[in-house]
């Protein structure tokens, strides 16, 4: 019997749909807006997901999400779990991955790690961090030889908001983290917007974020294609999440008031 012409057309998409590339790209179950966070409803969010997405389309290929605890996160993707792995960096974890062969896309998105003072603090150089908070998991690069010298005490929380209540209750001298994200959650899910800033003239990291795979090589290559050939949506995108705002500056994140008041206060100090 001759199907309707309908139900050949439903079926054709169907068909390409179903034989569609699908992959999984394992993310960071964590708030770290604006680069991604987890909704309400367990939903991947923010800067990366829309990346993904974009690209997705671009390509005609399916991708999913499957969020999972940081520490999950690497041995899934050796396990082959899940497909990919985003945030990646050759530079990470590097005994874990130790006589693995992992490849890895091209930098997607800049970041800068560092510490965040108070305003009256900025300026004052490395002999004023005496107490550093930190959240649990992260590494602040560049100090570890004064933590080991006992020059520098680490106190450690389990989440940002509870890092920066703690550096917002002068329990620390300073806070380490990603500035962009730090300076983020100040600015729109705390009541305390500026009450931190960057210290460009302490020790921290820039780098980038990447896209890992084990197997994947092929999609991967077309995914730095993606960035290439689209490279005005991705620059679009990081405008609207502001993810790299500022990143070649000292002061990222800094209102320009409190910009032009700290430019004074250095101006003031070298009469």
């Amino acid at each position: 019997m001759k199907l309707p012409r309908a139900c050949s057309l439903f079926a054709l998409v169907f068909s390409s749909t179903s034989l569609a590339e699908s992959y999984v790209i394992g993310v960071e179950k964590l708030a770290f807006a604006p680069h991604y966070s987890i909704d309400a409803q367990g939903q991947y969010q923010g800067f990366a997901r829309e990346l993904f997405d974009l690209f997705a389309g671009h390509s005609g290929v399916q991708l999913s999400y499957r969020p999972m605890a940081v520490e999950q996160l690497l041995p899934a993707l050796l396990k082959g779990e899940v497909d990919f792995k985003y945030p990646d960096s050759p530079s990470w974890a590097q005994a874990q991955k130790a006589g693995q062969t992992l490849s890895y896309s091209q930098g997607v998105v800049d970041y800068v790690d560092g510490v965040l003072v108070a305003p009256k603090r900025h300026g004052q150089g490395l002999e004023g961090i005496k107490r550093l908070a930190m959240v649990k998991g992260w590494t602040p690069w560049g100090y570890q030889q004064r933590i080991e010298a006992g020059a520098i005490e680490l106190t450690y929380s389990d989440d940002l908001r509870q890092m920066i209540r703690q550096a917002l209750k002068k329990d620390s001298d300073g806070a380490y983290f990603n500035v962009v994200v730090a300076t983020h959650y100040l600015d729109n899910l705390s009541s305390r917007p500026g009450a931190l800033i960057f210290d460009a003239g302490l020790p921290h990291e820039r780098g980038s974020y990447h896209l890992s795979t084990r197997k994947h090589d092929q999609l991967l290559a077309r995914f730095d294609r993606f960035l290439q050939e689209r490279q005005n949506d991705v620059a679009a995108l990081k405008a609207k999440y502001q993810v790299e705002a500022h990143l070649d500056s000292e002061l990222i994140g800094v209102e320009q008031w409190k910009r032009d008041f700290i430019q004074r206060q250095k101006a003031k100090q070298g009469q």
